[in-house]
């Protein structure tokens, strides 16, 4: 008695079969074999390699059963023969054969065929076949998650990437509207006033309240120039080493901290995107210094060569724990990953509770000029 094979939706629909085999009692066998397990098929019969070869490369199978022994050729020649083929190369190709041999069937499992079934236990075929679609159908899903999975990273790179550049972009823009406008208005309604203060001698309290509005007005005028630092600091028109450099003296005056600048290129020519990846970092590394290290000195590193740019901040501080850094809310080393990512780039992140942390960005020039005198000035801040 010839059992069903277990439920799957591989059978459910009518397959299309290749058989290969040059006894016709033994296809005759094969068709009653599966059609009293209840599997609707096609079954397309040759027996010879060429038929074989076009008719896996004009047709597409769900399986191909395959005797191992036929005239002039083997299985494993049908099977290099199904493998020429790139539509057809994941179709489970099963071996119902005689006595072939341990040796040889083990060879031809090793070389990918789906499984090897006796003729004496035919009646094993439909759980062998069902199994093999099985198998199948599970790479495919899996081959095509991971190209989904592939597509959606790429387009999340690229998204990050024009969302990076808008952010820069309008950054640059806002700087602009308040240099503009705010900060020409404020310096306007300043000059008005400081006039008033000079030419009020004779009113009485006159002076003072323009005295009060001059304060407030230098306080607006000083509040417009930290925020346009902020967004884009003009600084790093003048290229990546100088606004790094402007950085660690801003961030020692500020902290009173130590820090050890060393520049290994400082004409470097490094292209926009990668200087705002870049200081961006630099930025990031030393407010985080700051704010949690506890350190007692820094050192930054800014280096470029025909390959790559490369920037580290260190410092001797408490150290990241690794709890710390795998934080659901720890967004802003991962935003610094991120942002190395979209131009290539990479981040790593050295660190030791107790033993201080070393940040590192690395990021590729891809061809772009990045030449200047191999000098290496060095310097305490």
């Amino acid at each position: 008695m010839i059992a069903s094979p277990p439920s799957n939706s591989s059978t459910s629909c009518t397959l299309q079969l290749l058989h290969l085999e040059d006894c016709v009692a033994d296809h005759k066998l094969l068709r009653h074999c599966l059609r009293q397990a209840g599997i609707v098929c096609n079954i397309h019969w040759t027996d010879n390699l060429q038929d074989f070869t076009t008719e896996v490369s004009t047709k597409v199978f769900d399986a191909v059963i395959a005797d191992y022994y036929l005239p002039g050729f083997t299985a494993l020649d049908a099977w290099q023969a199904l493998q020429q083929q790139a539509q057809a190369r994941d179709t489970p190709f099963i071996l119902l054969s005689g006595a072939i041999g341990e040796t040889a069937a083990v060879e031809a499992i090793q070389q990918g065929l789906a499984d090897y079934v006796l003729k004496d236990a035919i009646v094993r075929l439909p759980h062998v076949l069902a199994r093999a679609l099985e198998m199948a159908e599970t790479r495919r899903a899996k081959a095509q998650a991971l190209q989904d999975l592939e597509a959606s990273r790429a387009q999340l790179a690229a998204l990050t990437e024009h969302l990076q550049t808008s952010i820069e972009q309008e950054r640059a823009g806002i700087a602009r509207e308040i240099h503009d406008d705010i900060g020409g208005a404020l310096t306007a309604v300043k000059f008005d006033v400081s006039w008033m203060v000079r030419n009020a001698h004779n009113a009485t309290g006159v002076a003072e309240h323009g005295q009060a509005a001059l304060e407030m007005l230098q306080h607006a005028l000083g509040a417009s120039q930290r925020i346009m630092m902020n967004l884009r600091p003009p600084v790093l028109d003048q290229g990546l080493v100088a606004a790094v450099h402007w950085l660690t003296q801003n961030f020692s005056q500020r902290t009173q901290l130590p820090v050890h600048w060393v520049c290994q290129n400082p004409q470097m020519q490094v292209p926009a995107a990668l200087q705002v990846v870049a200081y961006r970092t630099a930025q990031e590394a030393l407010t985080n210094i700051s704010k949690h290290a506890q350190a007692t000195k820094v050192s930054v590193e800014l280096a470029c060569d025909a390959d790559f740019l490369t920037l580290e901040v260190r410092d001797d501080g408490c150290g990241i724990s690794a709890t710390a850094r795998e934080k659901s809310k720890a967004f802003g080393l991962r935003g610094l990953a991120e942002r190395a990512r979209t131009v290539g780039g990479w981040l790593d992140i050295s660190s030791q509770p107790g033993a201080g942390t070393s940040i590192i960005v690395s990021l590729p020039l891809a061809g772009s000029d990045c030449q200047g005198d191999e000098l290496d000035p060095r310097c305490t801040v």
